[in-house]
């Protein structure tokens, strides 16, 4: 009974030990694409920024947003009012999910893994003059779809107070995007696989 009685005490100690509930992260790396894509998109550096609200010592909710910068090479122009402007392309991805986290070295190491739904869209946009004149881009094309992405990783704290946190978090997505044609892409429904690798840097609170 004394037994049972102290593993309830150490799994409240536990389940009740503080921790940061708000994670933000940004960070830097590449994206692979794979499936059909890989024929004809390119590995290009990308970029991500994400929420994660960790309502449970070893739960997380996660919200995010990665961009990958000209996967399909497109390199067009287009002769407007103000000269010639550059058309390039565009990949985003929409992660909403979450993940499981298993804390070590006293909280400050977290190893996870999770996933859940996401959104893809791949876009042309002509490139503008300043923040004052926009310029339309009609022969812009696009493709679009949903899928899924899957998550796992680790995120180490830098200082005692848990603030601020270094981590990779390889993101592997799947799905499938259809619209116009995009680089030597054609306007048929793709099935999509990408790899994307970031390093990222965050703060906790």
């Amino acid at each position: 009974m004394r037994l049972g009685l102290l593993g309830s005490l150490a799994f409240l100690s536990y389940a009740q030990s503080p921790y940061p509930r708000h994670n933000i992260n940004t960070g830097f790396g590449a994206g692979v694409p794979r499936a059909d894509l890989g024929p004809a998109f390119d590995p290009k550096a990308g970029l991500t920024i994400n929420y994660g609200y960790r309502f449970h010592r070893n739960f997380q909710a996660d919200f995010g947003f990665d961009t990958i910068f000209g996967s399909a090479n497109v390199r067009d122009y287009v002769d407007t009012f103000v000269g010639v402007r550059r058309i390039r392309d565009w990949q985003y991805f929409l992660p909403a999910g979450g993940r499981a986290i298993l804390p070590l070295a006293g909280g400050r190491l977290l190893l996870f893994g999770g996933g859940g739904g996401a959104y893809m869209r791949y876009q042309e946009q002509i490139s503008q003059p300043n923040e004052y004149i926009r310029l339309e881009c009609p022969d812009c094309t696009s493709r679009s779809g949903w899928g899924y992405y899957a998550t796992a990783g680790f995120t180490v704290f830098l200082d005692r107070y848990q603030r601020f946190r270094f981590g990779v978090a390889p993101k592997v997505y799947r799905g499938h995007t259809d619209g116009g044609p995009l680089g030597g892409v054609p306007a048929l429904r793709t099935r999509d696989h990408w790899v994307n690798v970031m390093g990222e840097f965050g703060v906790s609170f």
